[in-house]
């Protein structure tokens, strides 16, 4: 693989610069937006390349877990925001789905088809993670921003099936059964035209790696399956956790 140094970090920064300049041709006022966003991942990414590269040194267990556990609590975090953060005790709710759909699918991936040497072997665990957690955020944050929106609009039509003897989750199962599938469809929508319109960063990055590309598919295959579980999962538990908080001891509607 070609290493690039910190000359060509540098160059690629043109093709932000490029972006900024048609941004102001057009008159479009993304130029701060394009440059802060730019730097912050510049930052980011280096950050979090010389922490792996530590921990990948260390291959200790615990350190693993520390930063599994940091990723996955900003993960609920960005997560909770964009459901919206007047919904109370969401945060738990969004932590505790995103952990038990991920470590569901992950210990699949691990025990029984990667099977590394040990089980914490940060080369597969913390990419892995980072991947199928990514995508699952975005399924949480759009089954349970949907499903509130959709409590929300239809009120009086909630409250019609309440007083017709419906439970709570009876009164909004059409609008849980939208919002799961809404945050399903960026996942199917990459599952189906995954190598003809377009190759996953994964894929792309282990062609560039100098990996086998039938290898490579093949990695890829995998997290691709992983994920449609895991936001899958995820979407069930986050609209599980949405409604209940909408309700009251005595199955009556609250709107937040």
């Amino acid at each position: 693989m070609i290493q690039l140094d910190l000359i060509d970090l540098g160059w690629s920064l043109g093709i932000v610069a490029l972006a900024a300049i048609l941004s102001s041709w057009q008159q479009l006022g993304l130029e701060g937006q394009l440059i802060y966003a730019a730097g912050r991942s510049l930052l980011q990414l280096l950050v979090v390349g010389y922490i792996i590269a530590i921990i990948f040194a260390l291959n200790n267990p615990l350190a693993v877990l520390a930063i599994l556990g940091v990723m996955l609590t900003i993960a609920a975090i960005v997560a909770r925001d964009r459901i919206g953060k007047k919904i109370k005790g969401m945060l738990p709710v969004v932590w505790g789905a995103l952990f038990v759909s991920s470590a569901l699918s992950l210990s699949y991936i691990i025990v029984l088809i990667i099977q590394p040497d040990t089980w914490y072997s940060p080369q597969y665990l913390i990419p892995l993670t980072g991947m199928v957690l990514g995508n699952a955020m975005n399924g949480a944050s759009l089954a349970g921003e949907r499903l509130a929106s959709l409590i929300s609009q239809n009120r009086l039509e909630v409250e019609t099936h309440l007083c017709l003897g419906a439970t709570p989750k009876q009164a909004i199962a059409t609008y849980r059964k939208e919002a799961i599938r809404i945050s399903l469809i960026p996942t199917l929508n990459q599952m189906l035209v995954v190598g003809i319109v377009s190759l996953p960063g994964l894929f792309t990055g282990q062609v560039l790696a100098g990996i086998d590309p039938f290898d490579a598919a093949s990695y890829q295959i995998l997290i691709l399956f992983a994920i449609a579980l895991t936001n899958l999962l995820t979407s069930i538990l986050v609209a599980e956790g949405v409604y209940r908080r909408f309700f009251n001891r005595n199955a009556q509607l609250t709107l937040m």
